[in-house]
């Protein structure tokens, strides 16, 4: 249904595939920005301090940085199909 409806609304459009294709592309570089050296800070706190890094919250920024790399990844597949979509177009094969 989402990928009916992607189809139906953006990629019809070009400007607006392009569009969409610029706002991937800041959401994703935006959010992996830092997020490797803040795992790692986050998973060396929890490895050294254990419970009590849990409950000061250590655990919960894990969560937000992990869902962090997942909103990451899904601007990365929207950014490449939006890319795809405007190559093809491009080359002559839309």
């Amino acid at each position: 249904m989402i990928n009916t409806l992607f189809q139906r609304v953006v990629l019809s459009r070009l400007w607006l595939t392009f569009v969409v294709l610029g706002v991937s592309f800041l959401v994703g570089a935006l959010g992996t920005l830092n997020l490797v050296s803040l795992l790692a800070a986050n998973l060396q706190l929890l490895r050294e301090h254990g419970v009590m890094a849990l409950m000061d919250g250590a655990l919960q920024q894990l969560i937000e940085l992990v869902a962090q790399g997942f909103v990451s990844c899904v601007a990365y597949v929207v950014f490449k199909t939006c890319e795809h979509r405007l190559s093809a177009w491009l080359g002559g094969g839309a």
